[in-house]
């Protein structure tokens, strides 16, 4: 029995700082490892010749495709794993070997590590990054593999780390992302996708009034069905109230509530909304809109974690949800809940 071969295949730009830890997970489990160098003056060369792996350059052209082909057409394995270098392999590494010659898209968890306030948090976001041979990319940035053969997306229990999103990794990125989607949007203005990752990139630099409005416009015109409506709602419920607009939020949560039942994240920002909104109207805040926010942690805790559900953030099915009980409860003259939910999001988080 054949068994097919699989290469690592990246492009990098100065990712000395983390390829040496990307390389060392995953050269084990892989026949070759290719890096496309897009313009380096550090040490991303030497790191990677060090670590067995073939080096080529490309000349940069504000076009993530056009570099991710380049680099694709050096890979001569049945099977191509994309990596960039503020991934590694966490687990899973062993399922490369048993993909079978059949091809599809192999989808894989990446957990996302981010800075919210002074505690890093979790996501869960399941991306295509396992591709069968002779498939290319399109798109200038937050490019898809082309897909002219209707394969099935599968998705596989490898993870994948990312810590491109803590605070070093933004400030390296600062501003690039941003002009790159604002050229895609000039060449494709009805495009949903880009409009959705638009609002995506503003929120993550807390730029919400604007990516509030990118949200609202994708809000608008994705099918309901697209696999990133999920990511899209919740993150415009929050940049709607870290805007302040949070009638606007509420109008969104309403129409979109039957939809999201089993999403812990949108019931969590859906409390925080209505927090927030009973803040501001205290007359009606204990009769009216307290229980609403209630109702909605504990809904997150009825649901538990969904790490299922594209870009969901740990904890808001487990001990966010009961951390944030317990505060409520505290302030509102019940003492024995409070102590409850206490324990447990204790017990959830592990202390």
């Amino acid at each position: 029995m054949t068994i097919p071969t699989i290469a690592l295949v990246m492009i990098v730009k100065n990712g000395a700082a983390t390829l040496a830890r990307c390389l060392a997970s995953v050269r084990e489990h892989v026949d070759q490892m290719i890096v496309l160098d897009t313009g380096s003056v550090d040490e991303t060369e030497a790191i990677a010749r060090r670590f067995g792996a073939q080096v080529h350059h490309f000349d940069w052209v504000d076009d993530f495709s056009a570099a991710r082909n380049a680099a694709l057409a050096y890979s001569c394995a049945d099977w191509n794993l994309i990596l960039d270098a503020d991934n590694w392999l966490e687990s899973g590494g062993a399922l490369l070997r048993s993909l079978g010659t059949a091809p599809f898209f192999g989808q894989v968890a990446i957990v996302n590590r981010f800075m919210q306030g002074q505690d890093v948090r979790e996501s869960t976001e399941w991306v295509t990054r396992l591709l069968p041979r002779g498939t290319c990319y399109t798109g200038r940035i937050h490019e898809q593999p082309v897909d002219d053969q209707g394969l099935v997306r599968r998705r596989l229990d490898i993870r994948l780390g990312h810590d491109g999103y803590m605070p070093e990794g933004l400030a390296a990125k600062k501003g690039r992302n941003e002009a790159l989607l604002r050229l895609a949007l000039a060449e494709s203005p009805q495009d949903v996708y880009l409009l959705y990752q638009l609002g995506k990139e503003l929120s993550i630099y807390e730029r919400h009034a604007e990516a509030a409005d990118y949200f609202l416009q994708a809000v608008a015109r994705a099918a309901p069905d697209a696999a990133y409506r999920h990511d899209l709602v919740v993150r415009a419920l929050y940049s709607l109230k870290q805007a302040g607009q949070l009638e606007n939020a509420i109008l969104l949560a309403e129409s979109e509530f039957s939809h999201w039942q089993d999403s812990p994240d949108f019931f969590f920002c859906v409390a925080d909304v209505f927090l927030d909104w009973a803040i501001q109207h205290p007359a009606e805040a204990q009769s009216q809109y307290l229980p609403i926010v209630e109702s909605s942690w504990l809904k997150c805790l009825e649901i538990g974690e969904r790490p299922d559900l594209s870009d969901s953030v740990a904890g808001r099915g487990s001990y966010l949800a009961a951390q944030n009980l317990a505060v409520l409860y505290e302030n509102t003259g019940r003492p024995d809940e409070a102590a409850a939910f206490r324990r447990q999001a204790d017990k959830a988080s592990g202390r």
